[in-house]
């Protein structure tokens, strides 16, 4: 038996369609990025998942920094698409900023790899990739949830100011998605129940009547 056959992950595999390919080196990088943090990751670790030699995969990415930047730059537009499609549908300026918030955090628990990697890094994060895509597409995102609560504050609606009410439900949205998926061995209640609370909660205490 030889040792290709007793990982599989080792063998190299076959030329494939770039942008397949692509997908599948960040998919992995999300992996090893959170297992063994960032500055534990290497170009190698990450080759040697997708079966790769470290010469192929800079084919597709020049340096760590730009496969975790990409990771962040597409999770920002996967939210950001969501808020669009959201936005979109014909509904009530409180229906529709519900609908955001939910969708958000549905995001972040059906991909809480790329959610940890772009809002939970580290200062070398930050530095080596996080912290631009989150000045060139994280503030874009704010403002989709900030305009959401203006309409709300024209309309006569908010209790606060919009900018203060817009990082209020941030915050707890992020909480909950960031304590549970970092937290998975806490006594949980039913997590939809949990999300359905926070969010009436917020909105109770938010907005007026």
């Amino acid at each position: 038996m030889t040792a290709a056959t007793l990982n599989p992950r080792s063998q190299r595999k076959p030329k494939g369609e770039g942008h397949a390919r692509r997908a599948e080196i960040l998919a992995a990088a999300e992996r090893i990025f959170v297992e063994h943090g960032y500055e534990g990751a290497t170009i190698r670790k990450i080759a040697d998942e997708v079966g790769l030699s470290s010469t192929a995969l800079y084919m597709h990415f020049s340096e760590k920094s730009e496969i975790l930047h990409e990771i962040c730059s597409r999770t920002f537009s996967s939210l950001l698409e969501a808020n669009d499609a959201v936005g979109s549908q014909p509904a009530g300026s409180e229906a529709r900023l519900r609908l955001m918030l939910r969708a958000y955090v549905d995001f972040g628990f059906a991909n809480p790899n790329a959610y940890r990697l772009a809002y939970m890094t580290r200062p070398t994060e930050l530095r080596e990739g996080a912290q631009s895509a989150a000045r060139e597409l994280g503030h874009e995102l704010f403002r989709t949830f900030e305009k959401a609560v203006e309409d709300l504050q024209t309309a006569g609606l908010l209790r606060g100011d919009a900018r203060t009410t817009t990082q209020a439900l941030w915050a707890g949205i992020h909480g909950v998605v960031s304590l549970m998926i970092t937290k998975p061995y806490f006594d949980w209640v039913d997590r939809e129940t949990l999300v359905t609370t926070l969010i009436d909660g917020l909105l109770a205490g938010l907005l007026k009547p």
